[in-house]
């Protein structure tokens, strides 16, 4: 029986798997599912084996300057690729696994080149029409898993620099969502935005107090919205 998205499945064999007998290999990882806010963004990518790209690794580990400069190599230089993203109103609607499985296969199916085999970091791997894999440690062991924890990650932290200028009260650009003091401090003073997940405790709180303070009850939740950007087509 194939792993699904919500049975764990065990770390897949490498060594067997060669493209010219079964096909293009894709790698998938995603960016973003711990932060309070913001949507949760997954990419995809098929390297060149003909065109290796030194330096990748797990996106984590990175600068951001080097992981900038390896964003722009592997949009040049990789086969195909392709960003994708689950909104806030999904997460809220779904839970954060489900919309993260749901970014991972847009990510998979925007790709350019259709891949015979997905290699996907962690444990669990989104419903998708070809074979795929999930590898525990992917990012910093699968050159394509580290091409595509690198493309997410940029991908989001860009995504909260533009917004942190629309609601600079929150100081997006420097904690990129994340629970950090400085974050729900400004939760606490101003409550949630437009963009905070109120599926997690933190923001739901916040949410329930600035509602009591002011004597209303937030609007209601918009309609989902997703985007996939691709390069090389």
């Amino acid at each position: 029986m194939p792993p699904t998205a919500d049975r764990p499945a065990r770390q897949a064999p490498l060594a067997w798997w060669n493209e010219t007998l079964h096909g293009l290999q894709a790698g998938v990882d995603e960016a973003g599912r711990g932060p309070l806010a913001g949507p949760v963004v997954a990419a995809a990518v098929i390297l060149d084996a003909r065109d290796p790209i030194e330096g990748l690794d797990d996106s984590k580990r990175l600068t951001p300057a080097r992981r900038a400069a390896l964003y722009d190599q592997i949009r040049a230089r990789a086969l195909c690729c392709a960003v994708a993203e689950a909104s806030v109103e999904e997460i809220d609607r779904l839970n954060i696994l489900q919309a993260t499985m749901l970014a991972m296969q847009r990510a998979v199916q925007g790709l350019r080149l259709r891949p015979g085999r997905v290699l996907v970091d962690g444990n669990r791997v989104p419903v998708l029409d070809v074979l795929a894999e999930p590898i525990i440690g992917g990012d910093a062991l699968v050159p394509a898993i580290s091409a595509a924890s690198i493309l997410a990650k940029v991908h989001r932290d860009r995504w909260c620099v533009d917004f942190h200028r629309e609601y600079p009260a929150y100081g997006f650009d420097a904690h990129k969502g994340y629970g950090t003091a400085v974050h729900m401090e400004a939760l606490r003073r101003h409550g949630p935005c437009p963009q905070h997940r109120r599926s997690f405790a933190p923001v739901r709180e916040a949410d329930r107090l600035a509602s009591l303070r002011n004597g209303a009850f937030p609007p209601p939740v918009g309609e989902a919205s997703f985007a996939v950007t691709q390069d090389r087509s």
